[in-house]
């Protein structure tokens, strides 16, 4: 029989195969998301209004850089709890401050950490490379015991493990260990949301108590 946690492990990989093969650019996927089932979906720290805001987020800025930029930059933009995180490349430190001023400038951005690298656009098998180390990340995530791998999101630039969500220190210490064990892993940097234990716990009856009202 197969177990949840193994099931959401191969739609994780699966995905991430399908990715590298598919797209041209470093999409990431969440772990234990929509494609798994609702419910974790539900698990997700945001709230469903802030969830909206973060993908109206990442389809403007997207489009404004595309507008403004054109191809000659590569650029990623994630978008977690109303911040922005920025990966990719420019050839130019103009182009670069470029990005980061259009994030900047788009409605309910709360903060930008610009992780732009300046040099030559990665290639494509690079940024299947990046795919592949996510979907290994994502997938221990999803086998750590003492975690609920739903609280991050993982984004994977030439190498470099970004880690978003809304965590406690522990979890975030965590997740940090474990993702920089992964093969291939350059650096991890952390830009989680610390939250206390106590608000963690809230979190929880909150869900508890919608999920009593909505059977």
């Amino acid at each position: 029989m197969t177990t949840p946690t193994r099931w959401n492990r191969r739609l994780i990989l699966a995905a991430a195969l399908g990715g590298a093969l598919l797209q041209t650019a470093c999409v990431p996927l969440i772990v234990g998301g929509a494609a798994v089932s609702g419910a974790l979906v539900a698990t997700d720290r945001r709230t469903s209004g802030t969830q909206l805001e973060d993908q109206g987020i990442e389809l403007k800025t997207s489009n404004r850089i595309r507008e403004q930029l054109g191809d000659r930059v590569h650029i990623s933009v994630n978008s977690y709890n109303r911040m922005v995180l920025l990966t990719g490349e420019t050839r130019n430190d103009e182009d670069k401050a470029a990005v980061e001023r259009i994030a900047q400038g788009v409605e309910n951005v709360s903060s930008v950490l610009n992780e732009v690298g300046v040099g030559m656009l990665s290639s494509l098998s690079s940024r299947a490379n990046d795919v592949a180390i996510a979907a290994k990340v994502k997938a221990s995530l999803v086998d750590a015991k003492d975690l609920i791998s739903n609280a991050f999101y993982v984004v994977v630039e030439r190498g470099n493990v970004y880690i978003m969500g809304r965590v406690t220190e522990r979890e975030a210490n965590r997740a940090t260990d474990i993702a920089r064990g992964v093969r291939g892993v350059q650096k991890v940097v952390r830009a989680m949301e610390i939250i206390s234990e106590a608000e963690l716990a809230a979190m929880g009856q909150s869900q508890q108590n919608k999920a009593k009202s909505n059977p």
